[in-house]
């Protein structure tokens, strides 16, 4: 069973998911790149293109238009367009997107597209099926909670020096470290198993360095929220020791690892081609420094956060008497914590990325 439900539906992520696409379109030309001299056998006859991690479909069908784009100066066979998410997504937005005015979104009558739903650290698609798969902003989300609680933090890796509140241990971040690097390795073996060979996986997830973490600043001010509820006596301790965000944040040394011993089985499968690490510029944080709009920028964040962080919040308080007032409540404390003061909650966008090709 999955941790999470997905992101906020009803176009909620849609509406504040601008840095995800900004970290998203600094890796586009990598896809425009390896389309080029990818490898292209006469079987199967249709091109299959996967996104993994799609959402409610703005980020997703944007990303895919580009694909969609460098295919076809390469190719005028029929291409196939995947769209996965968890069951438990919103894909009505998909759907919309996929088809507005009743027509593809591709402009293409030899583009078609289609849903799946399911865990993307389990293979979804035929053997052989995928030239190109992607995911992008979504790896990070964990298959699983390693730890039944994280009584000192909502994140396992642990608050910003800035903020300072809260502490996880170093055993604790091992666990969560270790997982995320199983449900690295599960996703890498399952696009394997449905790429052809010569086929190209790019893989962007938020991530970590030595300097900057994409967690910090985020869940400070939702941290201070959990535990201004838990003063107010809204939730108890066991509630707050209870709820954490299953999400981890890697370096990307991190990422690479699983393919970096030469013998081992998925350096076999895949070479890598590219991998970067790399911050991108936050539209929200850019408007604020240029405005100086400081309730505009705490209400761009925190909308920003809670697209991603409510549903798994929600699902871990989901007996409260008066749930929505609870999560409203929350969301409107960290609001206020970044207004009041922005400089310890600031925000930066990190990405690591790698681009690789499937071997014989």
């Amino acid at each position: 069973m999955s941790v999470t439900s997905g992101m906020v539906g009803d176009g909620f992520y849609n509406r504040n998911s601008a840095p995800q696409m900004a970290a998203i379109e600094y890796v586009l030309p990598w896809l425009e790149a390896a389309v080029a001299d990818m490898r292209l056998d006469d079987v199967p006859a249709t091109v299959g293109l996967a996104d993994f991690g799609c959402s409610e479909g703005r980020n997703s069908i944007a990303a895919m238009k580009r694909l969609v784009e460098a295919c076809r100066r390469r190719t005028q066979r029929p291409l196939l367009t995947i769209h996965s998410d968890l069951p438990t997504n919103d894909f009505s937005g998909v759907f919309a997107g996929l088809r507005p005015a009743g027509r593809s979104v591709f402009d293409d009558a030899s583009v078609f597209s289609a849903a799946v739903g399911g865990s993307m650290f389990g293979q979804l698609l035929p053997p052989g099926s995928v030239h190109f798969s992607m995911s992008f902003n979504a790896l990070g989300f964990l298959d699983r909670r390693p730890l039944k609680r994280l009584p000192g933090y909502v994140v396992p890796n642990g608050p910003s020096e800035r903020a300072g509140v809260g502490q996880v241990s170093d055993d604790e971040r091992a666990t969560f470290a270790m997982q995320a690097d199983r449900d690295l390795q599960a996703f890498l073996h399952a696009r394997a198993a449905e790429l052809v060979v010569g086929g190209k996986l790019l893989l962007e997830v938020f991530g970590a360095s030595d300097e900057l973490r994409t967690c910090d600043g985020i869940y400070d001010a939702l941290n201070g929220a959990m535990l201004e509820v838990l003063a107010a006596g809204s939730i108890d301790q066991r509630q707050y020791e209870d709820f954490y965000q299953p999400v981890y944040f890697r370096t990307l040394d991190e990422l690479v690892a699983p393919l970096a011993p030469v013998e081992s089985r998925l350096a076999k499968l895949y070479r890598v081609d590219r991998a970067e690490c790399y911050e991108v510029p936050v539209s929200f944080v850019e408007a604020f420094h240029a405005s100086g709009d400081v309730a505009r920028y705490a209400a761009a964040f925190t909308n920003f956060f809670r697209a991603f962080t409510e549903p798994v919040l929600r699902s871990s308080v989901a007996g409260h008497p008066s749930l929505d007032r609870l999560i409203d409540d929350i969301y409107t404390r960290a609001e206020r914590l970044v207004r009041d003061d922005p400089a310890r909650y600031e925000f930066h966008y990190l990405s690591v990325a790698m681009l690789l090709t499937r071997r014989e």
